[in-house]
């Protein structure tokens, strides 16, 4: 077997160039981002509670606590791979 007989092939790009000027830019444009999310993950722990004492007495899941965990995680990734500079695009101001 060649190298070139294998079923995948990774090819990665090499990163853009970035000056020090648009990374410490992405740390301002970071703080409403910061200031909302730590509202929401304090609700997000609140409701988890919430959700660990509906599930034990229930035994399911509430549908709104559930998708506003998921909302709240996924908004704190979007933040973490914006300022980690794994994507270029600003991310949204939404659970979507």
């Amino acid at each position: 077997m060649t190298s070139n007989d294998w079923a995948a092939v990774t090819v990665i790009d090499p990163p853009a160039a970035r000056d020090r000027v648009s990374v410490a830019f992405r740390l301002l444009l970071g703080i409403p981002h910061f200031i909302v999310l730590l509202f929401l993950m304090c609700g997000w722990w609140v409701t988890s509670i919430v959700a660990w004492f509906l599930i034990l007495f229930t035994g399911a899941y509430p549908q709104g606590l559930y998708d506003f965990g998921v909302g709240c995680l996924a908004w704190l990734i979007r933040v973490e791979a914006y300022m980690l500079l794994l994507v270029d695009e600003y991310p949204p101001f939404s659970f979507d």
